[in-house]
C-alpha cells in the first residue's frame, strides 16, 4: 500500500501559529487535496515544518477534517524535517490501513 501514499510537503509557514494556519489553508489546502482526489491514490501524508504548541490544534483540524472528507483515502499531517525519523514514520503511515485522521511529530530523541 505505501506506493498508494503520496506526500505533500510543506517547506515554509510562519513562526506564529494563527499566521501559518492561516497561510496553510490560503496557500497550501487546494493543493493537499488535489492530490488527496487522484484516483490512484489512497493515502495522502502532508509533512509540515517542525513548529510549537501554537501550531497544535490547526494542525489536528487539517488531520481529522480532511479524513473525514475524503474517507475511505486515509489523510495524516507530520511535522518533522527531512531525515531518516521522518522517513521512518511515513513508511509506517503508508503501510497502516487503520491510521487516518491523525497529527504526529517527529522529535529528535538523540537516539
Amino acid at each position: 500500500m505505501a506506493d498508494k501514499q503520496r506526500v505533500f510537503t510543506v517547506e515554509h509557514l510562519p513562526a506564529d501559529g494563527l499566521a501559518a494556519g492561516a497561510a496553510f489553508f490560503a496557500g497550501h489546502l487546494a493543493g493537499a487535496r488535489a492530490v488527496i482526489e487522484e484516483a490512484d491514490v489512497e493515502a495522502l501524508a502532508i509533512v509540515l515544518p517542525p513548529a510549537g504548541p501554537d501550531h497544535t490544534d490547526w494542525r489536528r483540524a487539517v488531520a481529522r477534517d480532511l479524513a473525514r472528507a475524503y474517507t475511505p483515502k486515509r489523510v495524516n499531517v507530520v511535522a518533522g524535517e527531512e531525515g531518516e525519523k521522518l522517513g521512518a514514520l511515513l513508511a509506517y503511515l503508508g503501510n497502516a490501513p487503520g491510521v487516518t485522521g491523525h497529527y504526529c511529530e517527529v522529535h529528535d530523541q538523540g537516539i
